[in-house]
């Protein structure tokens, strides 16, 4: 255990007997910025907590929220055997616009928490990505990335309303996401500056999970240095 961070799991809500909490990891002598890191479909890993560990050593307030709170199954699936159908099961059942209202939950607790300084950036993985951009143009953070979002394509008409920074991050041998999808997310956002969408040729879905397959570190080595950039701006403006 680091005795220079605290953790803790939050209550953020309840709603219909149900609770909505998180995972918190933050420094424990000083304040800072909060960062909502969004999952992937296997809802909130370890590796999702090591994350949170990592940047709260850097000194975000940096939380994972439970963001299948209300789903027949709440927990964490394995990327293998019987719990991958469940996990593509519970994805197609996941409403995206109640998941960018609960980032605004989120965004709207750690605003409150006298452990961070005001300011929100919101990461996101494959579905994560995609509800950290609807969370950009809907819940009021301060920047936001998309990592292989899949499906932003169906939400195009939110562009406009983006006026944080915003990245988005397509590994171009991604089975799941089509070039096409990818070239209509780009043409949507070609006039909007503060939108930029960086392209990984080689990479393909979960590029940026050490424990999957198409691990890429040249790839992920790169987009952290993007992700850096604009989390140290917003860090230190």
């Amino acid at each position: 255990m680091d005795d220079n961070l605290l953790r803790e799991n939050p209550l953020l809500a309840e709603a219909d007997g149900r609770t909505f909490d998180g995972y918190l990891a933050r420094p424990a002598q000083r304040t800072g910025p909060g960062l909502i890191i969004i999952t992937e479909m296997w809802g909130t890993t370890q590796l999702n907590r090591d994350m949170a560990d990592s940047y709260a050593r850097r000194g975000w307030c940096a939380l994972v929220p439970s963001m299948f709170w209300r789903a027949e199954r709440t927990g964490t699936l394995a990327a293998e055997g019987a719990d991958i159908d469940a996990a593509w099961a519970r994805l197609r059942a996941y409403d995206f616009d109640r998941g960018a209202q609960d980032v605004r939950i989120a965004a709207d607790w750690l605003r409150r928490s006298p452990a961070c300084s005001g300011k929100i950036a919101v990461i996101g993985f494959c579905m994560g990505g995609r509800t950290a951009f609807l969370a950009s143009a809907r819940a009021g953070v301060d920047a936001g990335i998309a990592i292989y979002a899949l499906g932003i394509a169906h939400h195009l008409d939110e562009v406009d309303r983006i006026g944080c920074p915003v990245q988005l991050h397509y590994g171009l041998a991604d089975v799941h996401i089509p070039r096409s999808e990818i070239d209509a997310v780009m043409a949507a956002a070609k006039a909007k500056a503060n939108v930029e969408t960086f392209l990984y040729p080689g990479a393909g879905h979960g590029f940026f999970n050490p424990l999957r397959p198409a691990y890429d570190a040249k790839a992920v080595a790169l987009a952290k240095e993007r992700i850096d950039g604009l989390l140290d701006r917003l860090k230190s403006g």
